[in-house]
């Protein structure tokens, strides 16, 4: 019997037997279904990336004002549909090593100040025209251009100089830098013909797919590039399809019903419900997700540190950890690091809730009145119900929060880093370099919760610079405690990245970088035959 289902197994792998016949015949044969399941998907990993069909994805984090244009991209959908379109100088394997990928090779001087990439051969962008270092050099200086308003932007200005020489780029950096690799993986870095400085979201990269349909908010579309530079290993699907489903109902009948084969950001109260329905699997890893309400500390009422101080001591973090994300996540303390990073401090306190701390904080700041906090459904997943659960625990402290419910379309253009209160999440990034340079340093784009602050900026570019582990740990604790003692930021609690499959889908891979094997899902998978 065994020989016998494996034989079959490896007919469907080779597209010669349909699924619905094997597990018919395994049926047959007293066969479970789940060990059946099992068997043929060992054969159709053995049997190596099956090439056809169409790839689709139903995911939140879609809006009508979404850009191509890689320096603005913040949310979901933009995110994973660049994976597909782009290509980047370097990434991070799902084990956090450096793959290397436009950029074949890197080297540092004994300084670590000055660092030459070596350009790959033989890579082309959907234009035809073959990728050089004067376009990854022009690229860099793109993203290290204030008027790009680039996510990237935090850290690019640390880079004093970039020249292409050949097949080289040479960045010339103003301090020291060990992780300067590690930044360069950044997503919003997607190499482009002469930068994208002519046409920032005309959508020409260098990536497995070519883009074919792009409707912000609706649907994004894209056919394999014939002369994608590593055919074998993404780009497997003839075709890949974004869909934008926001709602989460809506978004799991989508993959229950078949309309598309991946959904992301599964809400933790349903992935019971979801592990149930036949064929579908749940990709659930940790990472350094986070979920957060961000105040601005330069706008009233937030310039006040006790009135920040008595908000963060007024959230129940192990009610919302428990009632939000249902264990699929962790405890945060106010700084937006956690055990994903290296050179992680585990031994600072964790904040608790205290109302009686919180009503001594909320009087001695002065204030009196009712304060705004605004949240949607696409802030993050249960970012409603945590908001309500934030009302009724301040509520204990003679806080009064009053909740604000946003639509969806709009949120991350409209109140995400412009409102001074409201509910967002972050992916992570990295390293701790990169998270503290994209959102904290004062010139910083992504800064939002306005945490303007000299000398912590001397703080980060000092630890940038040190090549002592032990100093460098140290350095990143104190910066640690002063972001969660005197910063804008409300961390309850770091999210796990959970997404679901369906019955077809191979090639998957967890990656704890982010959301949809950091995006890449689409890239990488395939449809079984």
């Amino acid at each position: 019997m065994s020989n016998e289902l494996e034989f079959l197994s490896r007919r469907v792998a080779s597209g010669k037997l349909s699924r619905r016949d094997f597990l018919g015949r395994a049926a047959a044969l007293g066969v479970t279904a789940t060990f059946a399941n099992s068997l043929l998907s060992s054969a159709v990993r053995a049997a190596g990336p099956v090439k056809g069909g169409t790839l689709k994805a139903g995911l939140v984090g879609g809006e009508s004002t979404n850009s191509l244009d890689p320096a603005l991209m913040m949310t979901q959908v933009p995110f994973a549909f660049a994976k597909c379109w782009g290509e980047m100088i370097v990434e991070l394997s799902p084990e956090g090593t450096l793959e290397n990928r436009i950029a074949e090779e890197i080297g540092a001087s004994d300084d670590g100040k000055t660092w030459t990439l070596k350009i790959r051969d033989g890579v082309e962008f959907h234009n035809g025209k073959t990728v050089t270092a004067e376009d990854v050099a022009a690229t860099l200086e793109r993203h290290s251009d204030e008027k790009s308003k680039s996510g990237a932007l935090g850290y690019m200005k640390g880079i004093e100089s970039i020249k292409a020489s050949g097949k080289e780029v040479v960045l010339t950096l103003k301090e020291a830098n060990a992780d300067l690799p590690y930044l360069l993986s950044d997503y919003h870095l997607i190499v482009q013909p002469n930068g994208g400085k002519d046409k920032p979201d005309a959508g020409i990269g260098a990536g497995p797919y070519k883009i074919v349909t792009n409707e912000p908010g609706v649907r994004h579309g894209g056919e394999r590039f014939a002369n994608y530079w590593q055919g074998d290993k993404m780009g497997h699907a003839d075709q890949i399809e974004v869909i934008v489903i926001n709602d989460a109902t809506a978004r799991t009948s989508a993959l229950q019903g078949g309309q598309v084969n991946m959904i992301n950001r599964v809400e933790p109260k349903i992935v019971d419900l979801i592990k149930r329905l036949p064929g579908v699997t749940i990709r659930n890893h940790a990472g350094p997700g986070h979920y957060v309400f961000i105040m601005h500390c330069n706008t009233a009422p937030f310039d006040n540190n006790d009135l920040r101080m008595a908000l963060k001591l007024a959230i129940d973090r192990e009610e919302m950890l428990d009632k939000i994300l249902r264990g699929y996540g962790s405890l945060g303390n106010d700084f937006p690091i956690n055990a994903s990073y290296p050179l992680f401090s585990d031994d600072i306190e964790q904040r608790k809730y205290d109302p009686d701390k919180a009503k001594f904080h909320y009087k001695k700041s002065g204030h009196d009145g009712a304060i705004l906090l605004r949240t949607s459904d696409v802030a993050f997943p249960g970012a409603v119900d945590a908001a309500q659960l934030y009302q009724q625990s301040a509520a204990k402290a003679g806080i009064t929060l009053e909740i604000k419910r946003e639509p969806g379309d709009g949120y991350w253009s409209e109140v995400w880093n412009k409102q001074p209160f409201s509910a967002s999440y972050w992916g992570g990034r990295s390293t701790q370099d990169q998270m503290y340079s994209t959102a904290y340093l004062s010139t910083a784009d992504w800064n939002d919760t306005r945490f303007l602050r000299p000398d912590f900026d001397k703080m980060v570019l000092a630890a940038r610079a040190e090549l002592d582990e032990a100093k460098r740990k140290a350095m990143y604790r104190d910066m640690a405690m002063l972001v969660r003692d005197e910063g804008g930021l409300i961390l309850p609690m770091f999210n796990q990245f959970i997404d679901a499959t369906g019955a077809k889908v191979a090639g998957w891979v967890d990656d704890p970088h982010q959301e949809l094997m950091n995006g890449y899902a689409l890239a990488k998978c395939w449809l079984e035959a």
